[in-house]
């Protein structure tokens, strides 16, 4: 469990996540509204070589060139979709999946099924402190430690 108590601490955890990614991997990220994930996922892209990143609330979903290319999913808009799963598979997230670093925020266990090696982060922000809890999944992620 990792305690945040800044935004620049969340970019900065970020940072140390996308320092250790490459392509292929896929990052699932589940927190309320205003914990912290596109944060979390400007680190990452930062540590990627990717400045500019915003939340792709109402477009769904952003792909980024860098060093590593990132492709950014805020799946929140879907939440209350009839057929999520329909929606994900209509957003091809496969085609870049081997070459680019996939983060999926509002991601819940169901998405879980789209990769096996996967980091799910879970944010807590039931205290001013947030409480960062990742669990890496898969032979890929063996090693992983931040």
């Amino acid at each position: 469990m990792h305690h945040v108590e800044s935004p620049e601490e969340m970019f900065d955890l970020g940072k140390k996540i996308g320092s250790q990614c490459k392509p292929g991997d896929q990052i699932l990220l589940t927190g309320p509204l205003g914990a912290g994930k596109t944060l979390l996922a400007q680190g990452i892209g930062a540590a990627l070589g990717i400045d500019e990143i915003t939340s792709p609330t109402f477009v769904i979903a952003r792909k980024h060139d860098g060093q590593v290319p990132m492709v950014h999913v805020d799946l929140y808009r879907l939440l209350d979709s009839t057929n999520p799963l329909a929606a994900i598979e209509d957003l091809d997230l496969e085609t870049d999946a081997d070459k680019s670093v996939t983060i999926i925020e509002w991601a819940s266990p169901e998405y879980s099924t789209l990769q096996a090696d996967r980091l799910e982060i879970t944010i807590d922000r039931t205290t001013d402190i947030r409480q960062v809890s990742i669990v890496p999944i898969g032979p890929r992620w063996k090693n992983f430690a931040v």
